[in-house]
């Protein structure tokens, strides 16, 4: 059977949030800074989005499903008054899509009160949540956020500061955290000593702005100041911006998700001092260089897959070309409710241009094959434009590992490389051959800065221990792909032509 009889799985890979926090005073009003901040921030969370303000030591907010243009209004952020904000925008990998799960959290408790946002996923939440229970803590929603705040709102009533309330949290969660804590007084952005999230400091004039990448601050009118280091935790204050470092690991590989650079972040930020575009761009050129093919054009998938298909002309020599439009005002393909609508959706999603590619040997760049679901419709709706050859290439080595860390890549059962090698996959999808980023070209993708990035997804190597439950939560039976191809044991890196043989 072909991937189109399959129940339809989005292909699209979703990181889980975006956040953004600024402290200022009352010559600004931090909900409208929060606003533009979370609209460049949008790419990064589409379910739901919230703004917390702090008002002298009082607390309000607003938080809602839907895209940041449909939950706020004018009349909404202005009666959002206060010093100080944070905000998120949110995709959910661990918890339901429901309002209650929305960020930020604002917490009451004995001190006080706390707001939080968070962005990643702990891998020893269940253990977290279960001693927390049987201590006697009641849980509003079901998201890693919710249990940091529990911690925090615990080691606070010992602690002498919300800070080092903060500092001791850390101590005893894992995994992967970029957070906005807000108190009464402060703004405190932490990064997980991993720093597998991104997250960046702005100033505002006066104001101290924190976000997840920096293009949100640009967005505000903010400028770039430095990035929160791994393990770093930054307080901002009456006082100004401190840095407490005791989290900072001696040995410790900072280990940033490679995805960030391929596929989550916005083409205009950078993170931890590279450039996302110019990293795109030089996957291209090493695509081209590692698989050439004679074609007429490259074109590349709306959005993430457009620049390195320009590094791809730019190393080949073969001309760029728009070959496909896509409609940005169409909902995810995954939230259709029935097959066909949700087959349909890509269709209308994206659009080819027949008068580019009709009777052309084209070269189509994307960003990834997870389970192979979109990519042999984009290959057929090419083809059904005139396109003479359909030449794909992937800017991300294969998935064969899930991710614990907060990306929505499913179990290995779920996964097309997995089950299948580089020809099948090529097969399945109808093109003319098939080419996917080398994995050992990562480090060089990013200029060969030693920046450390995460790439468990592709190695199977991960940073941290990963706890047995989720190991097992990963092992869920996934889609059955085609049993008609036989599994072999060579995988290679490229297929030229669907019916020659692995080298």
């Amino acid at each position: 059977m072909s991937i189109d009889s399959q129940e339809f799985f989005s292909e699209e890979l979703h990181e889980e949030c975006g956040v953004f926090g600024i402290y200022g005073d009352d010559s600004l009003s931090p909900a409208y800074a929060c606003y533009n901040g979370l609209l460049a921030l949008q790419h990064r969370g589409q379910e739901s989005c919230g703004i917390a303000v702090n008002d002298r030591g009082v607390v309000s907010g607003h938080k809602n499903m839907g895209l940041v243009s449909e939950v706020f209004s004018n009349d909404i952020l202005n009666s959002l008054k206060g010093q100080m904000a944070i905000a998120h925008v949110r995709y959910s990998t661990a918890g339901g899509s429901v309002r209650e799960n929305s960020q930020p959290l604002v917490m009451r408790y004995v001190k006080g009160t706390l707001a939080i946002a968070h962005n990643g996923n702990l891998t020893n939440a269940y253990e977290i949540r279960r001693e927390l229970e049987h201590r006697g803590a009641i849980f509003q929603t079901t998201i890693d956020s919710e249990a940091i705040a529990y911690l925090i709102a615990r080691e606070r009533v010992k602690a002498g500061s919300v800070e080092a309330a903060v500092e001791r949290a850390m101590g005893q969660i894992d995994g992967a955290y970029s957070l906005l804590v807000m108190s009464p007084q402060k703004l405190i952005a932490a990064r997980d000593p991993h720093g597998f999230r991104p997250l960046c400091i702005g100033k505002l004039g006066d104001s101290v702005v924190f976000a997840s990448e920096t293009c949100a601050l640009a967005a505000c009118g903010a400028e770039f100041v430095r990035d929160v280091d791994p393990g770093e935790i930054v307080v901002a204050d009456e006082d100004g911006l401190h840095s407490i470092r005791t989290c900072i690991p001696e040995k410790s590989k900072k280990s940033l998700c490679v995805f960030e650079y391929i596929y989550f972040a916005r083409t205009d930020s950078e993170i931890d001092g590279i450039s996302v575009y110019k990293s795109r761009k030089e996957a291209g050129r090493i695509l081209a260089r590692e698989f050439p093919v004679d074609a007429d054009i490259v074109i590349g998938v709306p959005e993430s897959g457009i620049d390195a298909a320009i590094g791809y002309s730019e190393e080949s020599g073969i001309p760029y070309e728009k070959g496909i439009v896509k409609n940005g005002y169409i909902g995810r393909t995954f939230i259709k409710p029935t097959q066909k609508e949700r087959a349909n959706s890509v269709r209308l999603k994206l659009n080819p241009l027949r008068s580019v590619l009709e009777g052309k040997r084209v070269v189509v760049i994307d960003d990834s094959i997870v389970r192979g679901t979109t990519c042999d419709r984009i290959v057929k709706m090419l083809r059904n434009a005139g396109a003479k050859e359909v030449h794909l290439r992937i800017s991300s080595p294969p998935f064969i590992w899930p991710c614990f860390y907060g990306t929505d890549i499913p179990s290995r059962d779920e996964l097309i490389a997995v089950k299948h090698t580089v020809d099948e996959i090529c097969e399945l999808t109808g093109a003319d051959s098939l080419g996917f980023f080398p994995p050992e070209k990562l480090g060089e993708m990013l200029g060969g800065v030693d920046c450390g990035f995460c790439d468990a997804c592709f190695s199977g190597k991960y940073p941290t221990k990963i706890p047995e439950k989720m190991l097992a939560g990963k092992e869920r039976g996934g889609v059955d792909f085609d049993k008609k191809l036989p599994a072999k044991k060579k995988n290679t890196s490229v297929c030229q032509g669907k019916d020659e043989e692995n080298e």
